[in-house]
């Protein structure tokens, strides 16, 4: 039984919520997402909050029971508050700077690296010469996608510590080579 399921996700105010044609769809200050409901769970709206209970006892019922209520409480909060992911540029010479809707990074490579900002996200530089990158969205797994693309382009490495990573993460360091 799903745990996360039983609990009912708050709709706080500022934020709209209609169900039609199995799609969820919250509208808040920072834009509109959208759920699609399963066919084996059943979503209700009522007095400021919005229920998620399975419509049998399958298998994947239950599974999509906590599914289902984790994806409307991301498009909920999303609306209203938004998700940010931060990343830090670490390395002598490695910098950032935004180019109207171009992120360009300089990472040690030949060449520069022009990073296309999609739409529905938002890149801001903190820190001096761009030293922490943050993305910002009303989508949860956009934003993520985004920072992880970022990341990708020079992977921390464990000697140096040099490039892109998360700014919550931890690279393990190692001994470099002894005589």
């Amino acid at each position: 039984m799903s745990r996360v399921g039983m609990n009912p996700v708050r709709v706080p105010d500022g934020v709209d919520v209609a169900i039609a044609n199995d799609v969820l769809t919250a509208k808040g200050k920072l834009g509109e997402e959208s759920v699609k409901i399963t066919k084996v769970v059943d979503v209700a709206v009522a007095d400021g909050e919005i229920r998620v209970s399975p419509r049998g006892t399958s298998k994947e019922a239950r599974a999509m029971w906590g599914t289902t209520r984790s994806l409307v409480q991301n498009a909920v909060s999303g609306v209203a508050e938004g998700f940010t992911k931060r990343l830090s540029v670490i390395g002598v010479g490695y910098r950032a700077q935004m180019q109207g809707s171009v992120l360009n990074l300089q990472l040690g490579y030949s060449h520069d690296i022009q990073f296309p900002v999609p739409d529905g996200i938002k890149i801001t530089l903190e820190g001096d010469r761009g030293g922490v990158i943050a993305v910002t969205g009303s989508n949860k797994q956009q934003v993520g996608q985004v920072a992880s693309e970022i990341r990708a382009f020079r992977k921390p490495e464990p000697y140096k510590g040099k490039g892109i990573r998360y700014s919550d993460e931890f690279v393990f360091r190692k001994e470099g080579k002894k005589k």
